[in-house]
């Protein structure tokens, strides 16, 4: 049976999967859903103001080390894919495979602000205004959404090559909301790299609430 750690997007907690834990751990599959540093509920201003990408990476790497997990599957949302890309790099070897799912797959020296497009810049400079610090979560959307510690949309990643050893590395695209999604391009690249497996879903960006039982599904392919 396989070890699935899900990482959340920007502004998300563990509650992100809720709807996709039921069918992994169904299957009997072990799950471990996160909540990132600066967005756990009892989180003060200053833990989020001074969270970064390295904090987030270190959040997954405790969680193998706690578990004592080897073969893990790790699966990255939206921002998530910066984290889990830092992750893996510095996990020893001790993960299986990756899944991006409509995420970023950075290169080394890459964040997430050069990573995205205009229309998401714009979200997080517009979002960071109030603090300096943190960046507001967009209008509409699921209430439980908190301010992103802006640092970690800042901070490039650095990479030693171990995340190129991970034996299996997909990326999901999800293509529902083309006028806006920075994943085009990656999509491209990616598609054209052997050593990715590209899937497409035709949800919007939200797939896991938009069709957890397809992200559930594509994940226990594997």
């Amino acid at each position: 049976m396989a070890t699935f750690v899900l990482v959340p997007g920007a502004w998300k907690g563990s509650w992100a999967f809720e709807a996709v834990v039921p069918p992994l751990e169904r299957a009997g599959h072990t799950v471990h859903a996160l909540t990132l540093t600066g967005l756990r509920p009892d989180d003060d201003e200053a833990t989020a103001a001074t969270a970064n990408l390295d904090t987030h990476a270190d959040d997954v790497v405790r969680v193998l080390d706690r578990h004592r997990v080897t073969g893990a599957t790790l699966v990255g949302h939206s921002y998530a894919g910066m984290v889990i890309s830092a992750a893996a790099d510095r996990a020893g070897g001790r993960i299986s495979r990756m899944v991006h799912l409509d995420a970023y797959v950075p290169r080394d020296g890459e964040s997430c602000w050069s990573a995205t497009n205009d229309h998401f810049r714009g979200v997080f400079a517009a979002g960071a205004a109030a603090t300096g610090h943190t960046v507001r979560p967009p209008d509409g959307g699921d209430p439980r959404r908190r301010p992103h510690p802006l640092a970690s949309f800042l901070q490039t990643i650095r990479l030693t090559g171990a995340v190129a050893r991970v034996p299996r590395r997909e990326f999901v695209y999800c293509s529902g909301w083309e006028d806006r999604t920075p994943f085009a391009g990656l999509r491209s690249r990616l598609k054209a790299d052997p050593e990715w497996q590209v899937h497409d879903l035709p949800t919007r960006h939200d797939a896991m609430h938009e069709a957890p039982e397809a992200v559930a599904a594509l994940l226990l392919a594997g």
